[in-house]
């Protein structure tokens, strides 16, 4: 018998000021939360692909704001992969409550809530229609969530990883558009455009890396309804990076 087409993997960055409230001082907004929880649930239900997300933890604890306030840099930042680890299980519980099943997968041992992240391991359970989350970025310091998700999705040889953003901006400028009303979205950069042009969409480790490892990187407004299950669709939204 002929094998069956292999599914569409991707992984999604989500910043953790995504799960906050501008509206408010929580960190972490329930409302939020159960609104990005219910896209990813129904987008994995009814599309086609696996999915596995990365989620920061900048509404808790930003590790260069820390290295800012005297706090030794290794420290600070392993305070952030922390934070990450409280935003993965909030998602996770948020997603499971919508009937999809959910594993967090920790960079850093914390056996009683999260598994370890395991290459093989992950990759099974995106085989098994389980969404799976990543915890603790890499578990190393000085690298972002932006770096850990390009090198997560190069493990699990994902086919794209999608970058959402949290400020209203659905794509790749030329300038800030917030500031500059001639501002123009790009439909699709080359990784050469982005570093040259230096449009600082993620860190340039992250970039770099996407772009020796042939990942290319949809950009897009994760916060406006109805854009998550486009952009896990495929549709021609935001800017696509490759």
């Amino acid at each position: 018998m002929p094998h069956a087409a292999p599914r569409r993997r991707l992984v999604l960055k989500m910043s953790g000021e995504a799960l906050a409230s501008s509206a408010s001082d929580e960190t972490i907004d329930a409302a939020m939360v159960e609104r990005l929880a219910a896209e990813v649930a129904a987008a994995r239900s009814e599309l086609d692909l696996e999915l596995a997300i990365m989620v920061g933890g900048g509404n808790i604890w930003r590790g260069t704001t820390g290295a800012g306030q005297g706090i030794d840099r290794a420290t600070s930042d392993t305070m952030g992969m922390l934070a990450t680890v409280i935003n993965a299980l909030a998602l996770q519980d948020a997603i499971e409550r919508h009937g999809q099943p959910t594993r967090v997968l920790s960079a850093m041992h914390m056996a009683e809530v999260a598994e370890p992240y395991i290459r093989r391991r992950a990759i099974r359970h995106l085989e098994k229609d389980r969404v799976v989350i990543f915890a603790a970025g890499m578990g190393n310091p000085y690298f972002t969530t932006d770096t850990s998700a390009a090198l997560r999705a190069a493990e699990i040889e994902a086919a794209m990883l999608l970058k959402g953003t949290h400020s209203g901006v659905d794509g790749v400028y030329s300038c800030d558009p917030k500031l500059d009303a001639a501002a123009v979205r790009y439909d699709t950069l080359s990784f050469m455009d982005l570093i040259e042009r230096d449009l600082r969409v993620m860190d340039l480790t992250a970039i770099t890396f996407c772009q020796d490892n042939a990942l290319p990187i949809l950009v897009f407004d994760l916060m406006a309804p109805g854009q998550l299950r486009r952009a896990l669709a495929g549709e021609r939204i935001g800017t696509l990076i490759r």
